[in-house]
Order: structure tokens, then sequence, then C-alpha cells
């Protein structure tokens, strides 16, 4: 298993995605040998975590400013700037380590660039002279050149460039990856068909959706007592989707909903916290909290939870996380994307429109019922449809051979299970 960041702990979008696939692959009987970077030094202390779950775990520091100039030289091979990023020799030389010297049955790598890794093997490698014995999975999560579009779209000069150039190599990276791997997996249907009509490839390409450690994101035991309202967002946020997001709801929308309702509180729970974040301190009614040990009190503590979400691709885990947790969530149809929810009656979509995002936020506060009742519902949703173990079904059917549609995953009901290495 191959992964651009320390799937520990599950704190943010993709590392709450690969933590819950090492889990439960582990629990289905493989061995799995786990190859990762830290880009925070602080992640390295998480190897003795994780080695109770791995047969190896190598992490490989990350430097991130060294890693952002050697980026620039990708441009000239014709490769995506973060696919050189997240490049480390010391990490190739392990996985041309564990190749060699381990009888491995199948190989997962987690989010596109770490593809390199397998083209430049020394065992087996990509796209030639590999085993037919062992299964080759790529997860994109996301279709990651669409999202540098979006940025393009809503930066100036020069990093409008920039971004645009990156989605053009990262485009044409995408297209070879498909190629190199036995199956492509990505984080909903909605993010499967946009691959699938941007690449024009169909057969290899499936969708395993996220789930929600439901134990974990319980409702609260009892209901808080509060004169004052809030509304909350929990994420990451030294990722630009995040920092729009949060931005432009205290900016633009909070401002409407404070001239009708009074005095709102908008709490935004994350840590990264850069200055543009920061800055919104100074706004009336916003607080910002940092990092904090545990989100869960922040969101059974506010009346309604909002992904004002204005560039996205793949699921908001914070969303399904709010809805575990029987809070009303407020999204955008961009957050809404790939949910396999009823919009009004498990979770209420209004369009990214200030007026129109505040008037909703507005109706759904002054009716304590219904948002007791979408709550209820999305818990009872959640439930049903997003359990790990029932959306990672299909990773481990196709880890377990190279199947070219989901039918002949169902029809091989006599797979005999191999040594799992």
């Amino acid at each position: 298993m191959v992964v651009h960041r320390v799937p520990y702990p599950p704190d943010k979008g993709d590392k709450i995605r690969s933590y819950n696939q090492l889990k439960f692959l582990v629990g289905q009987g493989w061995k799995v040998h786990l190859c990762t970077l830290a880009d925070d030094p602080s992640d390295m202390q998480y190897a003795v975590e994780l080695l109770k779950l791995c047969a190896s775990v190598t992490i490989e520091p990350l430097h991130s400013k060294l890693q952002k100039i050697k980026s620039l030289t990708a441009i000239f091979r014709r490769l995506p700037m973060s696919a050189r990023y997240f490049y480390s020799e010391n990490l190739q030389q392990r996985v041309n380590d564990i190749l060699a010297k381990h009888p491995i049955s199948a190989v997962l790598c987690f989010c596109s660039p770490m593809a390199e890794y397998l083209r430049r093997a020394s065992v087996n490698p990509l796209p030639h002279g590999r085993s037919r014995h062992v299964s080759y999975i790529m997860d994109l999560v996301d279709v990651d050149s669409d999202k540098w579009e979006q940025y393009a779209k809503r930066h100036s000069a020069p990093m409008k460039w920039v971004y645009r150039l990156e989605s053009q190599l990262l485009h044409h990276y995408e297209r070879s990856v498909t190629e190199w791997f036995d199956a492509i997996v990505l984080v909903s249907e909605a993010e499967a068909d946009v691959f699938r009509n941007r690449t024009g490839c169909q057969q290899k390409i499936h969708a395993v959706g996220n789930g929600v450690d439901l134990a974990y994101f319980h409702p609260a035991d009892k209901e808080t007592i509060r004169t004052n309202i809030r509304i909350s967002f929990c994420g990451a946020m030294n990722y630009l989707p995040n920092i729009d997001a949060v931005c432009w709801f205290a900016r633009e929308v909070l401002p409407l909903i404070r001239q009708k309702l009074g005095e709102i509180e908008f709490w935004i729970v994350g840590g990264a916290v850069g200055d543009d974040v920061r800055s919104l301190e100074n706004l009336p009614g916003v607080q910002v909290t940092g990092r904090v040990d545990d989100v869960r009190p922040f969101v059974w503590n506010s009346d309604l939870a909002v992904a004002p979400i204005r560039i996205a691709r793949g699921i908001q885990n914070k969303v399904l996380e709010a809805m575990a947790m029987g809070v009303a969530a407020l999204v955008t149809p961009q957050a809404f994307e790939g949910l396999e929810a009823e919009a009004g009656r498990e979770i209420v979509v209004s369009p990214a429109e200030p007026e129109e995002f505040a008037a909703v936020a507005i109706e759904l506060l002054c009716d304590h019922q219904r948002r007791q009742d979408i709550a209820r519902n999305a818990r009872l949703m959640v439930e049903e449809q997003y359990s790990w173990d029932g959306r990672l079904q299909v990773l481990d059917d196709l880890l377990l051979g190279s199947f070219r549609n989901i039918s002949e995953v169902k029809a091989a009901a006599q797979f005999v299970r191999p040594a799992l290495n």
C-alpha cells in the first residue's frame, strides 16, 4: 500500500479514507506493507501505531520547501508537479525492496502521484514487464485534474497559469494511469462518471465510496441547552476549498443571517489555520478554534452544520460525519454531489449564492422541528448506507484479482483467496 500521506490519525479527508481502507483490508486477512510520506514532521511518530496493523511500515519524511522546488523540474519531463512533489528516492528503494523480497499479491496506490513508484520500480515495473499474478489498483479518490482547473478559474495570474498547467499535466497523467493499472477506483459514482468522460475509459473504473465510523460519530447523549445560536464548519484549514468556503460564508452569508436573527455564532473548527482564516475572527460572530483533539463537541453544540463548498471533487466527509452525529446539514450543490442522500429529507441543499444560502439557513434556524426531523432521517440513512465494511468490499474484490467490471467480481463466487501479502 503506497500512500502519499501517513494514514493516521484519521482526522482529514484523505487520511480518513486511507486509514479505513488499511484497517478494513487487515481485517479481511491481508498482510500489508505500508509505504508512505510525512509532509508534517509530527506524523513520523505514528509508525508505532500503524505497526499494530501492518507487516511493515516505512514513513519517509517529505521536506515541503525542497520538494516544491524539485516539483518545478517535472514540467520539463511533461509530468505533473504533484508527481515530483510526492516523490522520494528513499521511498522508491523501499518499494523496490518489498516487491523483490516478498510474494506480493496486490499493490494499492493511493492518489495519482504515487503511480510513479510503480512506474519506476525495478521489479515488475509499470507499464511493462509486470507479473500477471499481481493486481495493481489505483485509488485516485477524486479527479484531481478537474479540481486544479477549478482552482485556476478562481485565481488570477500568475497562480492561474500554474494551476491550469498542473491540471493539463495531470489530465495527461491520469489517462496514462488508466493504461498502467488493472483497476481505477474513485470515491463515488458521480466522480467515476466524470473520470470516465475525461479519459474515455469505461471498464476499468469503479466507485468505492467512503463510510462513516458510526460508533464514534454518534448523536449527542442529550440536547444542549443554549441561548445563542451556533453554526459549525469542520475541516482542514490548509485546504483551498475549505478556505474558500469559510471565507465566503463568513464575509458574505453570515452578515445576512445576523442581520435577521441577531447574535449568531459561526465556529470554524480545524487545524493548520493560515492568515486568511485567522483574520475572520475580526468579523462579528466568527470563532476560529485551530486544531482540536475532538471535533464532535463542536458539532453537537451547533444548531446547524454547513458545508458552503464552492470548489469540490469527491465526497465531503465533514457532511457525512455531521449527519451521523444527528445534526442538520446545509450544503451547496458542490458539497452534495456524490452523496446518496435525499435533499430536503436527510440534508438541505442551497445554491452558493449569498442571499439564497442565507435565506435557507435562516429558515432552518427558525424551525427547530424541521432540523430535528432532518437530523433523525440523516442518521438513519448513514446507518443503512455508509458502513465502511459495506463500502470497501468492492476494493477487496478488486485486489483479489484483475476484474474488468463489477459483474465479473460478483460472478467470481468460487474465487480462492491467495496467500495474502
